[in-house]
């Protein structure tokens, strides 16, 4: 800054030397002309999530509840996220302008969750939470679709994608996947569930800030998501999972046609071989340093991780289909 507001002085001095020299001073020297300054740049655009296009869809479950999404950027393929149990879809906020950039950005928000209500709905299956996700990406015209689901958003992913025949790309489960082959153990279970009926909040703010997080953790963002879990209205949470806990994915997966990548933390293990018994082409992820929601504790590394991902099916995704390919070279 300093060499720059020098500048105009030293062309002011030299051309009064000039004239000295030229010729006798006729009288006082005039006045330098100030120097103009520069217009301000322009601002910044808006990053993506200040102005989503926000909309509501009618679940194709038989309740026909109210699913409230938004949209945020544009490009193909859209990626569609998908929070996990009691969440809703503000944890997905340090994702949207990284990938709207070049994505069609969608987020919504599961029945009995967020700004969703829980309408009729009686049933808290993952297949009517799948229902809930198709009829967002149907009503939001969109074409091909990643599925992003986090946690139990998961599971809701390949329920979507099952009643999204042909659209889906692909599937990223974040810190989920990690044993699909084999139920999960009833001595497990069972505590965590009468747990959850005698204390709600108590037991998933014991639960979810015992297991969930790495001492790397921000203590504002794990007490953040420690209570507003533990907000969860008990009587959507605890069917939910119940139904969650009781899910056979063998039949699910023999089902799907799709990529599924897992991207976990690294201090877990996720059972790869066993996995892809029933899904060849699984693979995982492992990202270090990080809890349950990397999307939060390292959105920057997880951000770059999910573009790679993406970036790829759409590429392979181009070559099977010449539809595709059009639209992306256009």
């Amino acid at each position: 800054m300093r060499t720059r507001a020098a500048l105009p002085l030293v062309a002011v001095l030299a051309l009064l030397a000039a004239c000295e020299r030229s010729a006798p001073p006729a009288g006082p020297a005039p006045a330098a002309t100030p120097a103009l300054a520069a217009p301000p740049p322009p601002p910044p655009p808006p990053p993506p999530q200040a102005a989503p296009r926000e909309a509501r869809a009618q679940s194709l479950a038989p309740d026909g509840t109210e699913i409230r999404y938004r949209v945020y950027g544009q490009g193909e393929p859209a990626i569609v996220f998908i929070h996990g149990w009691s969440c809703d879809s503000g944890y997905w906020d340090p994702q949207l302008n990284a990938l709207a950039e070049r994505h069609t950005v969608v987020t919504l928000d599961l029945a009995g969750h967020g700004g969703s209500p829980a309408g009729g709905r009686k049933e808290w299956s993952m297949a009517r939470f799948g229902s809930d996700v198709a009829a967002v990406v149907r009503d939001a015209g969109l074409g091909r679709v990643v599925l992003v689901g986090s946690s139990m958003g998961g599971t809701v992913a390949l329920e979507a994608a099952r009643q999204l025949p042909g659209q889906v790309i692909g599937i990223v489960g974040v810190d989920t996947f990690r044993d699909l082959a084999a139920p999960y153990a009833r001595e497990v279970t069972d505590p965590l569930l009468a747990g959850l009926r005698a204390d709600f909040p108590g037991t998933v703010a014991a639960f979810v800030g015992g297991n969930f997080f790495t001492e790397r953790t921000d203590p504002i963002v794990k007490r953040w998501i420690v209570e507003d879990m533990a907000a969860a209205a008990p009587e959507v949470a605890i069917p939910a999972m119940e139904a969650l806990l009781a899910m056979d994915y063998g039949p699910l997966l023999a089902e799907l046609d799709l990529p599924i990548v897992a991207v976990n933390a690294a201090d877990s293990p996720t059972d790869e071989a066993a996995i892809r018994r029933l899904e060849p082409r699984f693979r995982a992820v492992a990202l270090p340093g990080v809890g349950h929601f990397p999307m939060l504790e390292q959105p920057a590394l997880f951000n770059r991780v999910l573009e790679r991902i993406v970036s790829a099916w759409a590429r392979l995704e181009a070559e099977r289909n010449p539809l595709s390919r059009a639209a992306a070279a256009g």
